[in-house]
């Protein structure tokens, strides 16, 4: 090449001005130049390229035979100068010549498919520099006139099929107009037959059909076209084997298509396949490849989807090594810094979130703050660093509580709403928090506003706002929103025509707006329109539609309400045959299979009802049983058709009624089981179970199944707390049985996260994801049952283990249903004895009430007399007739019973009850009442003995000058009568008081010691349970925070503080209360108070109390305290009031 450079430089010296050849030769010159900057990159040879062919130009004026060669060589070489340098003057000069050298190539000529070709290049180059439409639209006309001129046959068709599918494919992705798109892709495979097995470019080819049917399936979400894209990218892998240049992207493009199909169908395999391929690419791309730090960035995220998947830390771990290693790469002025800063921050928070480790949150932090520093204002992702920037400090303020973290992170987000909408309907939806809904409400009319009459997605924003706005009225029933909601979905409807197709969903929106105001308003007309929008969506929703079954659902239901309104037996029967239809299109196997089950059967039933037809009735209930056979994931859906057909058993007196319970109860304890055991989902349990345990229990004692009831009423209470003990020991035990039990409770850990993700982001159809982690989940589960003493693994107790709660006195299960009201004494020797109870639910609930009001007064007046008269109601109803049965089975006056009471029943001093009267004993005087939440709690207490027996940890902690609450004038002297007491018989005695005595302290001091006593203001919180608390110096330590401590053996809890046993007033059975959250903490025995304690009462009763705790031996026996506290009580007698004798209760053994 040099010598030739020379050749043609002496040709030029041999030609001077005036030369005849003189133009060819600097042609000549410029061409070898330009040759030799391609073949090895020198930019001067470039530069005097250039000048070279300017000069021959010169020589070559307009009528020149060459004139158009010398235009058009020019041009490419100003071309190729702009592509190393980036000059849009030499891109601009480059066009203006291609332009005048096409003028010169008119149709006819040999080059002008050529010169048509490379002015369309050249056009298509600034598109991309400058984004301007034109520039786009003019080559893609440019590439169809060069493709007419290169028929079949000819050699450079397929480079005019690709040219034109690649800029057409880029008008889509700018305009996204499908038929670009439709177009692209014929044209792609057209160019792929012209390069067959063997070809140069079939590889390229392939890519770029590839790359164009995945833009398709983004699109369309068609999964063929996935699927297609993924062959080919693996047939293009083919032809790039081990050494090819093109390797790394073939690698890449397949793992990112694979990834993509996971995201849609989650298989597992196809991220494992990803992520091996992007380890591929990644070792093809050593320290010093440009493309270095984006394949390290994509093995990075496709690890960390796969850490959301399973929930492997390890996963984790190596994702944010790549992270940081790919940062390094990118150093300050690189284009994709941001990315890498964010990414790794996101991959920190995560991890922090699973470990905990402070550090991870602070440089999580650090990294989104120097990520926002890169996105100035006007910057695309400015909304969204800030945003990322106040979650991570909302994250640090929820775990350290620093104010200002909070003040920042409130000032980012309110930054970010300028610049763009945050998801408030989403968080709304998780959180409940009203003031999201509103503020989403108001900015989806803002949006509305900037899309007026016209605008292509004003259709859109009508429908966001009206699906707000309905929101709102499910939530709070206010009329007008309902009623715009309405008006807004009409108007979306318009602008949705016959063929539009997002028609269907705008019918069914309508409709189901319009049964709602028929709901609330009972006007028939909504009904009947509703039915017809309905049947509209129907027929838009054909066989094979994947809406279809919920369209037959819809219409279904609305025909049954319009038989319950008019009667007219068509409507039903119609519905009936949706509802069936509906049934065939959700299989075995289907999330919302037990919905249609539930909606048949009951229409089946009222069809019974209406005439009386026992076939109508036997196959309602046929159905129903279907429901016992489930094998999928549970959801809610599940658990609402279980719990129908327990009711509608109940209803019928039909002999299924057991099955029925029990199915819900499997039902409630496999979604519960699922759910993180985390005050979040408090409310999830709370729904599902209401009052599903205490008829579970009231009908198995109506069938003589006592044993039965036993189990069931255990099974469906303290679902929150029993999930907690149900996991936590026995994965802990599990994974120290050895590397067999390891590995199966980390893969247990990894499939219950997997699953829990998957259905929180689940919408009610089931993707293929859950079924198979379903399938995974059981079997893993069924291995672990498998290994010695893990039989009974994440199943409820059977009543043989439960009889063991008894072993130290009998346990009274006292049950309030509104199928009835019994007691269940249990014995650990022989077989439950039924005690009927001669009230109500409603009288209990009464009882209740009244009881509450009465509670409040206490201190501030004499309610002597009515407190007295509600507990000689309890003695006469509910107590008595336990006594008397306790007495035939010779449990003798002075022995410790203990209470199970369930529903109203938690909420009453039942171990207070008495007549009252002057010669007759009070239940104080005749037996020691302890009480216990659940049986398996008191079983689980009897179990536990300390490993420190020989060492006794004691604390005293008193706070008498809170943050919040008045002064306690008597916490300090308890104190000192404790430490009086304790100091000469235990191990250790410590005492924090006053400033000492704050939230983290509390804490530490439980990790230290066994015993503790806690004197200070309980504060429950009836509505938000989770956030009932202690009082601290520093502020409150809640249940939230209990729960989450790991304490090592603690054996005794003295809980003097006000409304420690007061839980969340709607769902009495869940046991949400600090004395609950101590006892479930380990605690094996606890006192508590039921309601407001009086300061100086507590400090006498303290001083007896620790006493008598003492055994013979001169220590401290934690299953004396019921004996104490007994005693205690007594010898106060007469000198503090009822109320104050009653307050104290002890729990555990």
């Amino acid at each position: 090449m040099a010598d030739w450079v020379e050749k043609c430089r002496a040709a030029l010296q041999r030609c001077p001005p005036g030369h005849c050849d003189r133009s060819t030769t600097l042609n000549d010159l410029a061409a070898s130049l330009a040759d030799r900057f391609k073949q090895r990159g020198i930019l001067s040879d470039l530069d005097e390229a250039i000048e070279l062919h300017q000069a021959a130009l010169l020589l070559r004026p307009p009528g020149h035979s060459l004139r158009s060669s010398s235009l058009n060589n020019l041009a490419n070489s100003l071309h190729d100068r702009f592509k190393q340098r980036g000059a849009p003057s030499d891109l601009d000069e480059a066009i203006e010549l291609y332009r005048a050298a096409l003028l010169l190539r008119p149709s006819g000529h040999s080059l002008r498919s050529d010169s048509l070709n490379n002015l369309a290049n050249s056009l298509h180059d600034r598109f991309e520099q400058r984004g301007v439409p034109s520039d786009l639209d003019e080559a893609i006309e440019l590439y169809r006139a060069a493709l007419l001129l290169r028929p079949p046959g000819h050699s450079l068709r397929s480079d005019s099929l690709n040219n034109l599918a690649i800029s057409l494919h880029d008008r889509f992705e700018q305009r996204g107009v499908p038929s670009d798109l439709d177009e692209a892709i014929e044209l792609h495979r057209a160019a792929l037959l012209l390069c067959p097995p063997g070809h140069s470019l079939r590889s390229t080819s392939l890519n770029n059909l590839a790359i164009s049917l995945q833009d398709r399936f983004e699109q369309r979400g068609v999964p063929s076209d996935l699927d297609e894209a993924i062959e080919l990218h693996r047939a293009a892998l083919l032809l790039c084997p081990p050494g090819h240049s093109l390797r790394s992207d073939s690698l890449n493009n397949l793992a990112i298509s694979l990834k993509d199909r996971f995201e849609q169908r989650g298989v597992p395999s196809d991220l494992d396949e990803a992520i091996e391929l992007h380890r591929a690419a990644l070792l093809l791309c050593p320290p010093g490849h440009s493309d270095r730090s984006d394949s390290l960035n994509n093995l990075a995220n496709s690890l960390h989807d796969r850490f959301e998947q399973r929930g492997v830390l390890s996963d984790l771990d190596e994702a944010i090594e790549l992270h940081q290693a790919a940062l390094l790469l990118r150093a300050p002025g690189h284009s994709d810094r941001s990315m890498s800063l964010n990414n790794l921050a996101i991959s920190l928070k995560d991890r922090f979130e699973q470990r905990g480790v402070p550090s991870d949150l602070d440089e999580a932090i650090e990294l989104h703050r120097a990520a926002l520093l890169l996105c100035p204002p006007g910057h695309s992702l400015r909304s969204s660093s800030l945003g990322n920037l106040a979650i991570s400090l909302a994250d640090r303020f929820k775990q350290r509580g620093v104010p200002s973290d909070l003040d920042e992170a409130i000032e980012l987000h309110q930054a970010a709403l300028l610049l763009r909408p945050p998801r408030l309907q989403d968080r709304f939806e998780q959180r409940g928090v009203p003031s999201d809904l509103d503020e989403a409400i108001e900015l989806h009319r803002a949006a509305l506003l900037l899309r007026p009459p016209g605008h292509s997605l004003r259709s859109s924003s009508l429908n966001n706002l009206a699906i707000s706005l309905q929101d709102r009225f499910e939530q709070r029933g206010v009329p007008s929103d309902l009623d715009e909601a309405i008006e807004l979905y009409r108007a979306a409807l318009l602008l949705r025509p016959p063929g539009h197709s997002d028609r269907s969903l705008s019918l069914n929106d309508l409709a189901i707006s319009l049964h709602d105001r028929f709901e609330q308003r009972g006007v028939p007309s909504d009904l009947d329109e509703a039915i017809e929008l309905h049947q509209a969506a129907l027929l838009l929703r054909p066989p094979g539609h994947s809406d279809r079954s919920m369209s037959l659902n819809n219409l279904a239901i609305n025909l049954k309400d319009r038989f319950k309104q008019r009667g007219v037996p068509s409507d039903l029967d119609e519905a009936i045959e949706l509802y069936r239809a509906a049934l065939l299109l959700r299989p075995p196997g289907h999330s919302l299979r037990s919905d249609s089950l539930k909606n048949l059967a009951l229409g089946l039933h009222n069809r019974f009802k209406q005439w009386g037809t026992q076939f109508d009735l036997d196959e309602a209930f046929r159905l129903y049983v279907q429901l016992s056979y489930l094998s999928h994931a549970v959801s809610r859906t599940d658990l609402t058709a279980a719990k129908s057909w327990a009711t509608f058993a109940e209803e019928m007196n039909h002999d299924s009624a057991l099955l029925a319970y029990q199915t819900a109860l499997k039902f409630l304890d496999h979604h519960a089981t699922l759910l993180s055991s985390s005050p979040r989902h408090f409310d999830v349990v709370k729904m599902a179970t209401a009052s599903l345990a205490m008829d579970a229990f009231s009908c198995s004692v109506r069938h003589g199944a006592l044993t039965t009831a036993v189990e069931m009423v255990e099974q469906g209470r303290a679902v929150f707390w029993t999930q907690l003990a149900r996991l936590r020991p026995p994965l802990d035990e599990l994974s120290l049985s050895g590397d067999t039990g390891a590995a199966l409770e980390k893969e247990f850990k990894q499939l219950s996260f997997g699953l829990r993700s998957a259905f929180d982001q689940s919408n009610n159809e089931q993707p293929p994801r859950i079924r198979q982690l379903t399938m995974q989940w059981n079997d893993v589960v069924s291995r672990i049952r498998m290994q010695p003493d893990f039989s009974r693994f994440l199943l409820p107790p059977l009543f043989s283990d439960l009889r063991k709660a008894a072993e130290e006195g009998p346990v009274i299960i006292v049950n309030a249903s509104r199928y009835g009201c019994d007691a269940l004494i249990v014995s650990s020797s022989h077989d439950p004895v039924h005690v009927p109870l001669d009230i109500t639910q409603n009288k209990v609930s009464e009882l209740s009430s009244e009881f509450q009001s009465v509670a409040e007064q206490f201190g501030c007046s004499n309610n002597q007399l009515q407190l007295v008269g509600i507990l000689r109601k309890l003695w006469h109803h509910v107590v008595d007739p336990v006594v008397q049965a306790l007495r035939i089975s010779n449990v003798h006056p002075g022995s410790r019973i203990w209470w199970c009471p369930t529903a109203e029943f938690t909420l009453l001093p039942l171990h207070a009850a008495g007549p009252y009267e002057r010669g007759r004993d009070n239940l104080s005087q005749i037996y020691i009442s302890s009480y216990t939440p659940t049986l398996a709690t008191l079983v689980r207490a009897r179990k536990r003995v300390s490993q420190y027996a020989s060492t006794q940890y004691f604390v005293a902690i008193g706070q008498a000058n809170p943050d919040r609450g008045k002064e306690l004038r008597h916490v300090a002297p308890e104190l000192d009568a404790i430490s009086q007491c304790l100091v000469p018989i235990v191990s250790s005695f410590t005492s924090l008081r006053d400033s000492h005595a704050t939230v983290q302290g509390a804490l530490d001091a439980l990790n230290q010691n066994q015993w503790l006593h806690l004197a200070c203001h309980g504060m429950p919180d009836r509505t938000q349970p989770f956030d009932s608390s202690f009082a601290m110096r520093d502020g409150p330590l809640m249940i939230k925070d209990i729960i989450r401590s790991n304490w090592q053996n603690p054996e005794f809890a003295f809980l003097s503080a006000c409304h420690t046993t007061v839980g969340d007033e709607k769902s009495p059975d869940e046991l949400i209360h600090l004395a609950a959250a101590i006892q479930f903490s380990g605690f094996r025995s606890v006192i508590g108070s039921m309601w407001s304690v009086d300061d100086e009462v507590a400090l006498q009763v303290v001083s007896l109390f620790y006493r008598k705790m003492v055994d013979g031996s001169g220590r401290l026996d934690c299953t004396r305290a019921a004996v104490a506290l007994h005693k205690a009580v007594k010898s106060l007698r007469k000198k503090i009031p009822l109320e104050q004798q009653i307050v104290f209760v002890h729990i555990g053994v």
